[in-house]
């Protein structure tokens, strides 16, 4: 039996052979012709004359003619060709003098935003430039007055550049430049008209470039003087946001613009800029606000041309600054995805009120998640609620800072940043943690989806080994939000999505 058995093996491993070799027969025959042909030449080869032999310089001849007869499209020409088109030259020394010529543009020496009055006899110029020319460059501003009057001579200043953006810019950074004109007691006292024109120059040692750019007009009988020197403002606080980009959550929008309406009051005003993030459904949450003349919007979708840190959220909101400097008392920066909050027993006019000396004044941050939510109404009622009455929980790990946002009197201040400005007259107030705070829901508003991940019922929480305790601060008003919005707009924005 065990015969039979192997016999039986064999025969299959036979038949398997013969079936491997019959299926690549074609590759064997090629396989052997090879070795042949290897074989036949190692033979032959000792019986060659010495008088005969192959070097690298017949394979590179040969290959050579074989490459010349393939088209290419690259041309390589020496420098002794005379049919090079550069114009070189040979100096009486024997060196031979290369030009360089730049065609295109790089980056531009200067790209105008804006510019505005700083007051009867300055005023302020809001750009980008290339940041490589203000890192190894000396590039430098000039700034004329050109009046309509042909009996006034043009004056001129030299411009003070402020760079606002930290070193945080790419290919472009952030320049504000003021043009004082020190030495008369005002611009256009006539009231006459007469056109701004910044003068930028490149710095280049070699080729000193100089852009002349009409930078603002003013018509005849256009300017308001008093402005500049009035104490009433038409708000007491202005909201100035940062470039608005990606896909925004419409609900988060709601949330955000209704709270804040009611913080600020009456006497407020919010300047929103829209680098592609207003889209249609976020517009429609912001329109009732717009019809109400609460909410001015801005379209800056252009500036994505330019290549600047965050959507040139720096240049946004240094434009911002001086566009509405004298129409406000105080101008607060902060994102949409925070939420500014005071003491149960203060009111923003009386810590406002409090904070009246200083120029400027930071904010702490109360870091909470964007996932995690409070079930204690119940998950079937958790669902229902605001993302602000269910995202109730606070991150309380020690890191060593936290970002600041901040507010300013604008008249004090020159430029500004994204946490807080460097450049302005007066003090700044740092320890107002008692006085406001806000609330930070990072990530939430690009989440075009239910908030809640994760539901929880504890005080306290570790989540993804970060702790978390239940902080109500913001969801205790949110019915309050709610209420004011319904009888501010009506149910208009009863059926916003996520």
């Amino acid at each position: 039996m065990a015969m039979v058995k192997e016999k039986e093996q064999n025969t299959k491993d036979k038949k398997l052979l013969v079936g491997v070799i019959w299926n690549f027969s074609a590759e064997l025959k090629l396989t052997f012709m090879a070795l042949l042909v290897l074989c036949t030449l190692a033979t032959l080869l000792p019986f060659i004359p010495s008088s005969f032999s192959l070097s690298t310089s017949d394979f590179r001849f040969c290959i050579s003619r074989f490459s010349s007869a393939i088209p290419v499209n690259t041309t390589t020409t020496t420098v002794e060709e005379s049919s090079s088109s550069s114009p070189d030259r040979v100096l009486d020394n024997g060196v031979i003098k290369r030009t360089f010529t730049g065609y295109g543009s790089a980056a531009y020496n200067f790209v105008s935003m804006s510019a505005y009055r700083g007051g009867v006899n300055s005023f302020a110029v809001i750009g980008l430039s290339s940041k490589p020319l203000h890192v190894y460059g000396h590039p430098s501003y000039r700034c004329e007055w050109v009046s309509f009057d042909p009996t006034q001579d043009p004056i001129s200043t030299t411009g003070s550049k402020i760079l606002t953006d930290w070193g945080y810019g790419r290919i472009y950074t952030t320049v504000v430049v003021n043009c004082t004109f020190s030495s008369i007691s005002a611009v256009n006292p006539q009231n006459s008209g007469g056109t701004l024109i910044l003068h930028a120059t490149t710095g280049d040692p070699n080729l000193n470039l100089t852009d002349s750019i009409p930078v603002l007009t003013e018509s005849p009988k256009s300017v308001d003087f008093n402005l500049y020197n009035s104490t009433k403002k038409k708000y007491d606080y202005l909201y100035c946001g940062s470039s608005l980009y990606g896909n925004l959550s419409p609900q988060r929008i709601r949330e955000w613009i209704a709270y804040h309406v009611r913080f600020f009051g009456e006497r407020s005003h919010f300047v929103l800029h829209d680098a592609g993030g207003i889209h249609e459904e976020v517009f429609e949450v912001l329109k009732p606000w717009i019809e109400l003349g609460r909410v001015t919007l801005h379209d800056i979708r252009d500036q994505e041309r330019f290549d600047g840190y965050y959507h040139n959220q720096f240049m946004i909101v240094n434009d911002c600054l001086h566009r509405y400097r004298f129409m406000t008392k105080w101008m607060f920066f902060f994102d949409v995805d925070e939420f500014l909050h005071v003491p149960v027993k203060e009111t923003i006019s009386s810590v406002m009120e409090s904070l009246e000396e200083y120029s400027q004044f930071t904010i702490e941050q109360m870091p909470m998640s964007s996932r995690i939510c409070y079930s204690g109404d119940g998950p079937a009622r958790t669902y229902r609620k605001w993302g602000i009455e269910k995202l109730a929980y606070r991150d309380v790990k020690k890191v060593p800072r936290r970002d600041r946002k901040y507010a300013v009197q604008p008249e004090n201040v020159f430029a500004t940043g994204v946490h807080m400005s460097q450049n302005l007259q007066g003090k700044t107030y740092h320890k107002a943690e008692s006085k406001i705070r806000y609330f930070h829901y990072h990530g939430s508003i690009s989440q075009r989806r239910e908030p809640c991940r994760h539901l929880f019922n504890d005080s306290r929480v570790v989540f993804e080994n970060t702790p978390y305790v239940l902080d109500t601060t913001i969801r205790d008003v949110g019915l309050a939000v709610r209420t004011f919005e319904l009888r501010t707009i009506g149910d208009r924005l009863l059926r916003t999505r996520q």
